[in-house]
């Protein structure tokens, strides 16, 4: 079940490294990309930043919508990354292609793909220069929430291997996230 997860804890749904997708939608279009550069910034207000190439369709919705949801997909969802990786949103709805399920945002238009481990709603901090000249945008989370089974009392508990978040290496290849290691301290 998808619980809400306080903002400001948010950054604890990215801390680990995984591949993310970023949804976006915009005057009655949507889609969905793989985002393997996307990292919490700061906890208050919470921040992320994410790497969306110029030519993207999600960066066009990205900047004319200025919100996203970024999710944090898990192992049984490796070849919807890699559809939504490898695929053009300008050929048609990605979502209605590849059957992907979704929900409405629940502060952003921006679509809620199902089935992923935590979902992160946001809306874009405009730093023009930096947007164009990197392709980094400054994302401030309004929402975050996460599956209960997998994220609760803010740490992550990965039930068995399909529900451990992705971590791209290259070319198809990913890393399952690990087993936790308590050191100490929160």
């Amino acid at each position: 079940m998808r619980v809400p997860v306080d903002p400001r804890k948010s950054c604890r749904l990215l801390n680990h490294g995984p591949v993310t997708l970023v949804a976006a939608a915009h005057g009655g279009r949507r889609n969905l990309m793989a985002a393997a550069w996307v990292m919490p910034l700061d906890f208050d207000p919470p921040k992320v930043a994410a790497v969306l190439a110029r030519e993207t369709l999600t960066r066009e919705l990205v900047e004319a919508s200025g919100e996203a949801v970024i999710a944090v997909p898990v192992a049984s969802q490796a070849g919807l990354v890699m559809a939504v990786g490898t695929s053009s949103g300008r050929e048609g709805d990605k979502f209605a292609r590849l059957g992907i399920a979704s929900e409405p945002g629940t502060l952003v238009a921006a679509p809620i793909v199902a089935g992923c481990a935590a979902w992160l709603e946001c809306r874009v901090l405009p730093e023009p220069r930096v947007q164009e000249e990197y392709d980094l945008f400054v994302l401030r989370v309004v929402a975050a929430s996460a599956d209960d089974a997998i994220f609760s009392g803010g740490r992550w508990r990965f039930p068995d291997d399909g529900r451990r978040t992705l971590h791209h290496v290259a070319g198809g290849a990913f890393f399952l996230t690990g087993e936790a290691l308590e050191a100490g301290g929160e």
